[in-house]
């Protein structure tokens, strides 16, 4: 899912979007919430029509953004109060708050309110939020008003504790959600310890209900993820990179030089790149790649032409979309270890493919 924190995908439009086959996209509660507010866009006609985007919209919870990049002031069972980063209000945000600002925005699924603990924390720190992620839960089911048609995901806390992230996805799968999320994680950790996480916890958590894995993005973070079972993922890489000129590439002439690094990362304003005239991928389909060379690229962002981030962000965006189709149909074709296994630190049961 593209994240459109503000209700919009940095520099892409949603016909655009559209057009590299996203299906979902992700806008915050948090920033929502703060600027426009969500009584605006209830007064639009809710987030589909405020920001012309006709499909599916998931919206976080707005619990990471507030234990992130807030000076909170107070935190206890009852919510958190904080300062806000735009203008410095005091906001106070409560399990009923959350849900009753998502019910506002409209979107088709919503995150529950729950506790992320930094990394690293003790583990009495990360007990004790998993613990109040899981009461918070409670009281969002019971405030939440639009369950016909908003589907509330409940979500995984637990740090790098195994035994904690299991008791939570035991005590999560309890109340026969919609779907389910995993949460704090890619929040410092290294990469070994995401992937341990997400191996011993994804199987805990109904395997007919949707299973997402937050703020992952990366091609070969997908891959394992997907070998444990989850569904879902959601990242800023693709539009953050490429307004950095950072282009994201996995193919297959790639794969035979890259050895064990197999998702490309490179910049377009490396000087190699101002006379070559092949697009960044002769196989991909996206507008980017069917109509412009490397050299127009570098061009654009050694002139500093925004263009060129709309550019690299179309191509990054249809990348990581169309691996994820590769996984999907690798599945389909009971192939997925063959193909998908190099990225992988441990290989998965095939029974769990078919």
């Amino acid at each position: 899912m593209p994240v459109g924190t503000l209700a919009n995908v940095k520099t892409v439009t949603p016909a655009q979007l559209k057009d590299c086959e996203a299906q979902m996209v992700l806008a915050n509660t948090y920033h929502l919430h703060i600027q426009p507010g969500e009584d605006l866009v209830a007064e639009a006609g809710g987030l589909h029509k405020f920001m012309n985007w006709h499909g599916p919209i998931l919206t976080d919870s707005g619990g990471f953004q507030v234990f992130s990049l807030s000076e909170i002031r107070e935190i206890n069972d009852q919510g958190v109060s904080f300062r806000s980063p735009r203008d410095g209000r005091l906001i106070y945000l409560s399990p009923e708050k959350s849900i009753e600002i998502q019910n506002k925005l409209g979107a088709d699924v919503i995150m529950a309110f729950d506790e992320c603990a930094p990394y690293p924390a003790t583990r009495e720190v990360v007990d004790q939020a998993s613990i109040r992620t899981t009461k918070w839960l409670e009281r969002c089911f019971q405030a939440h008003q639009r369950a016909g048609d908003q589907a509330l995901f409940p979500i995984v806390q637990g740090g790098v504790f195994l035994d904690l992230r299991q008791r939570s996805a035991r005590e999560l799968s309890g109340f026969d959600a919609v779907g389910y999320a995993i949460g704090g994680v890619s929040v410092g950790e290294p990469p070994e310890l995401i992937e341990k996480i997400v191996r011993s916890t994804t199987p805990l958590l109904p395997e007919h209900k949707p299973r997402y894995l937050m703020g992952i993005g990366t091609h070969r973070e997908m891959v394992q993820a997907v070998a444990a079972g989850v569904d879902l993922f959601d990242c800023v890489i693709p539009t953050r990179l490429a307004r950095h000129g950072a282009v994201l590439t996995t193919t297959e002439s790639d794969r035979l030089h890259l050895g064990d690094n197999e998702s490309r990362r490179w910049n377009i304003k490396n000087a190699k790149y101002r006379t070559d005239f092949t697009p960044i991928d002769s196989t991909c389909p996206c507008y980017t790649c069917q109509n412009f060379s490397r050299a127009y690229l570098n061009h654009l962002f050694k002139s500093q032409e925004v263009l060129g981030f709309t550019l690299i962000a179309i191509h990054n965006i249809t990348e990581l979309i169309r691996f994820t189709q590769r996984m999907r149909d690798a599945i389909f074709n009971n192939c997925f270890v063959e193909e998908f296994g190099h990225f992988l630190t441990e290989t998965p049961s095939l029974d769990q493919f078919k």
